[in-house]
């Protein structure tokens, strides 16, 4: 495994407040086909908020985890999204900044 830094290399990124994005992730840096997938919201206060601002729930097809439908953001907030799963018995986490926009 050569993961240098847990988050994301993408991250932050920038959702607007009226968008319903579903995101994905591929786990191949750190392992296929992975498992007992979590995933959740924390606002600026590391608040967990993921029930009011996520719909749906994670899937995984290979090595690409979907995320639940991130929505409902507040313009100006940013929003910390971990992610974590289980690969070769391991169990990993890795997360994204979303900054939300009007």
């Amino acid at each position: 495994m050569n993961v240098q830094d847990r988050r994301i290399k993408e991250s932050p990124l920038y959702q607007g407040e009226d968008e319903e994005v579903t995101y994905s992730l591929t786990t191949t840096p750190w392992g296929s086909s992975p498992t007992n997938v979590a995933v959740t919201v924390k606002d600026e206060d590391d608040i967990d908020v993921t029930a009011t601002v996520t719909s749906g729930s994670a899937s995984v097809s290979g090595d690409v985890i979907t995320l639940p439908t991130i929505h409902s953001l507040t313009a100006g907030e940013d929003y910390r999204v971990e992610i974590s799963f289980t690969v070769s018995g391991n169990v990993m986490e890795t997360w994204v900044v979303i900054k939300a926009q009007e």
